[in-house]
């Protein structure tokens, strides 16, 4: 195809808007030299006029009506980058069906509609590219469709959300609590507005839905899997990870049991050993860990979220589909080949040890009780640690489990959740360990 130019609309002018026109601008000469035309942004669509932005952009390319952008037929490419359902799913599935190419940073979206929106991309022969919707600029589902597509995937795991990732980092090192760096995070800018998304494992969550249907055709809805967050860790917690040798992550885990075709998926804040890398990834950073059947493993670690790593992401997309408006590529294939092949692990077939931390009335026999109750679950104690908390006369229990499953770790905690002199709610964790297969 013969063109002087591609033309480019965006959806959404926050911060990933805003870095991507920034370093579409500021890179047009170097795109043109690697692509042969010149990328030309027309338009974006924001809320309002009258808000102040970092990056400058004349009044006449800005527009509140994002109908505008997906029915002009003189755009080429449509940057979906205004997050949430609706109108995102509305405008990606207008702009497919007028012959329009998509690139989305939007993790909720692919999450709850992805199947739909693939079948439509690959029906109208269009680009739809979603490389930024999951760990920012770590190129992770290229990696998985591409690099490694001779590859099947044992497991898949990491930190997926740098915010929680920061807060449990500095919390480890400088023995802050947990209101303390959460303040400290929201000043910083690092907290999502909806703050569950971070702190209760949702947006991690969002992006393992994607992954595992890259990896295993599956597409996992919320609820069917445990998500958990941060809130209940405490620095107790990230000490007594330390004597074990390992750290507190929230990490989401997928694992795929090639006799039984069960894919046990999971975010949740886990004890991993200091030998693997994701333990010793810090701070803002992702990682993500891929054990695939040919390679081995690769461990890929960056900046997970901010403008410029997910500004860097959607221009990947953005190249990508003018190289198959310019017919230099056909567009990839969306929808897994194996789609069916695999199903979601049931709790009792999802393994694993566990750690749990128990407030209890300082008085004789209550740890006999939690390990009666344990038992008649057929949870066995591996190690235990109690230490006093005299200004609540009171007691903390700290113990490690033998191997058990899922359902029967969440009996237990229920059992105890009721038992006498029980103060608090029992906090679980479990204690990640990358060579179990974890389903049976």
């Amino acid at each position: 195809m013969s063109k002087k130019s591609i033309r480019v609309g965006l959806l959404g002018f926050g911060v990933v808007g805003q870095g991507a026109w920034k370093h579409l601008l500021a890179d047009g000469d170097g795109l043109e030299r690697l692509l042969g035309v010149r990328v030309e942004l027309i338009k974006a669509s924001i809320r309002s006029l009258d808000k102040e932005r970092e990056v400058t952009i004349p009044p006449e390319k800005l527009t509140t009506d994002s109908w505008e952008i997906v029915n002009d037929p003189e755009i080429d490419l449509v940057c979906e980058l205004m997050g949430g359902i609706e109108p995102a799913r509305e405008l990606t599935m207008t702009a497919i069906a007028n012959g329009k190419h998509v690139v989305t940073a939007n993790k909720a979206l692919i999450c709850e509609h992805g199947a739909e929106i693939f079948a439509a991309a690959e029906q109208a022969g269009t680009h739809y590219g979603f490389e930024a919707s999951v760990a920012g600029g770590i190129p992770i589902i290229k990696t998985i469709r591409e690099s490694l597509v001779a590859n099947e995937f044992r497991l898949i795991y990491g930190i997926l959300n740098g915010t929680s990732n920061y807060i449990l980092t500095r919390m480890e090192q400088e023995g802050a609590s947990f209101g303390e760096v959460l303040d400290a995070a929201r000043e910083l800018g690092y907290v999502e507005a909806d703050e569950a998304l971070d702190l209760d494992g949702y947006d991690a969550a969002h992006k393992t839905v994607i992954l595992a249907y890259l990896a295993h055709g599956l597409w996992a809805r919320e609820g069917s899997f445990p998500i958990e967050g941060i809130r209940r860790i405490s620095t107790e917690d990230l000490r007594a990870a330390g004597k074990l040798n390992c750290k507190v992550k929230l990490i989401a885990v997928i694992r795929r049991d090639f006799d039984t075709q069960g894919v046990a998926l999971g975010v949740y804040p886990a004890l991993v050993p200091m030998r693997e890398v994701i333990a010793r990834t810090d701070g803002v950073y992702n990682g993500i860990s891929v054990t695939g059947s040919v390679l081995g493993t690769t461990v890929l670690t960056g900046r997970g979220a901010g403008q410029d790593p997910t500004a860097s992401s959607v221009i990947s997309d953005v190249v990508d589909a003018i190289k198959v408006i310019l017919g230099e590529k056909p567009p990839p294939k969306l929808r897994h080949t194996s789609e069916g092949a695999c199903r979601l692990a049931v709790p009792s077939e999802v393994e694993g040890a566990f750690y749990l931390r128990l407030t209890v009335e300082d008085k004789p026999g209550q740890l006999a009780r939690v390990a009666d109750t344990l038992a008649d679950q057929e949870v066995s104690i591996a190690t235990v640690l109690q230490t006093g908390i005299p200004e609540r006369s009171a007691a903390s229990i700290i113990l490690t489990t033998h191997e058990t499953n899922e359902h029967s770790i969440a009996m237990a905690i229920k059992a105890l959740g009721g038992l006498q002199g029980m103060l608090d709610k029992p906090v679980l964790l479990r204690m990640f360990d990358s060579n179990n297969n974890n389903t049976k």
